[in-house]
């Protein structure tokens, strides 16, 4: 008899807004319509329409509440966050029940190193999974990103959630050693690069015009964000940010007065005030704002620059598959072990103390090994290539023995 289709959701904060997050999910489809083209794929997601027409599935809002990230300050709003958590658990359990199989495809999904609430996305995962559990529906943490939690309600949900998962994977070492740290048993939990090393690579856009002797030196992108620090910088955020947004305003100033153009690269909408602010500050026909809507939009971008300088850490990431030297504003230890693993680890630099004089030194020594650097990446993106093969591989195997056990039968 003919098995009915496998059924696969996939969950998140997907559609909207934040590009690294879209990537991923970019990729998990690439390799479901590759390796399981029989499966009826549908999402649970943050921004349905967007999702539902960008990438042609079904998708479901994941919150109930249509205001459940904006700050709620009146009675009315706080009932209605509060109804919608209890609303929020039965569309869950409902949603879950309906699959074979739920991914959660990357992002940063078991840390807290932007400012984060327990009842927010650290609830609606911890309900994705009990309801996995109870449900037996499979449900995946693909290439995560985890980091150690100091805020215990936060904490007890993230590490709950991972246990209740059928699958892990993460993105980094130190993603995997922050949930043993937690107390999450690993043993059997791997390490890929990003999900988003799956992506395509840009086509070649010919000799680095600074560094290959083409003639004068070529464009910086320059990755910005509303960066205000992590969870636990809530009572210094303003003045971090300050720091960080003068200080990256120095950098681009510089960059501007030694002649060279500047894109100026977001990976999230709420970027786009830090934007506007140097755009006034270095008020020069030279800096431009990139209107990238996907990785793809990002990678080319960095593909046709002689060197990056980002903090986003899709956008690091963008930046070093298209092979292209990059320096990282730095806030989390994602980034800085990110760029260890593509052989670029000396060139970061700390985003909440940004300072502009030895960030442009730094940025000169990169620039000064620059064709050494492209070969590095080269090498280490061959490596991801087959590293991101093994994870797909291993990624069947666990959810899909039914296809797995069929390419096996004569």
């Amino acid at each position: 008899m003919r098995q009915p289709p496998l059924r696969v959701g996939v969950f998140g904060l997907l559609g909207s807004g934040n590009l690294g997050n879209d990537g991923s999910l970019e990729a998990v489809l690439g390799y479901l319509r590759a390796e399981h083209p029989e499966a009826a794929v549908d999402a649970l997601c943050g921004g349905p329409e967007v999702v539902a027409a960008r990438y042609r599935i079904p998708a479901t809002r994941l919150n109930w509440y249509r205001g459940e990230y904006r700050t709620a300050s009146r009675a009315g709003a706080i009932a209605a966050k509060g109804l919608g958590k209890l609303v929020d658990a039965v569309r869950t359990a409902a949603w879950v029940r309906r699959h074979d199989v739920v991914i959660v495809p990357g992002m940063g999904v078991l840390e807290a190193t932007l400012p984060l609430r327990p009842w927010g996305f650290p609830y609606a995962l911890f309900l994705l999974c009990a309801s996995g559990r109870l449900f037996g529906t499979r449900v995946a943490l693909v290439g995560v990103g985890a980091a150690e939690i100091a805020d215990r309600p936060t904490r007890a949900l993230v590490c709950w959630s991972a246990r209740l998962a059928a699958y892990r994977s993460y993105r980094d070492t130190l993603s995997r050693d922050a949930m043993r740290a937690m107390g999450v048993d690993t043993a059997r939990d791997e390490v890929y690069p990003d999900l988003a090393f799956a992506l395509p690579m840009p086509p070649p856009t010919g000799a680095s015009p600074g560094s290959s002797g083409r003639g004068s030196p070529g464009p910086v992108c320059v990755g910005v964000m509303d960066f205000h620090g992590g969870n636990d910088d809530r009572a210094g955020a303003e003045r971090i940010h300050r720091r960080y947004l003068d200080g990256t305003t120095r950098f681009v100033r510089a960059l501007v007065e030694d002649g060279r153009p500047v894109r100026l690269l977001t990976g999230d909408g709420i970027d786009a005030p830090v934007v506007a602010a140097i755009l006034a500050a270095v008020d020069s026909p030279l800096v431009t704002a990139a209107e990238a809507t996907s990785l793809a939009d990002l990678m080319a971008e960095t593909a046709a620059a002689d060197a990056v300088v980002a903090t986003r850490y899709h956008n690091l990431v963008c930046a070093l598959r298209a092979g292209t030297p990059t320096l990282a504003l730095s806030y989390a230890a994602k980034s800085d072990a990110l760029m260890e693993r593509m052989g670029l680890g000396a060139y970061c630099h700390p985003a909440r103390e940004v300072d502009a004089d030895r960030l442009i030194e730094q940025f000169r020594a990169l620039e000064q090994r620059s064709a050494q650097l492209r070969q590095t990446l080269d090498e280490r993106n061959l490596t991801a290539d087959r590293q991101i093969e093994q994870q797909f591989t291993a990624l069947t195997t666990a959810l899909f023995p039914r296809a797995d056990a069929s390419k096996e039968t004569p």
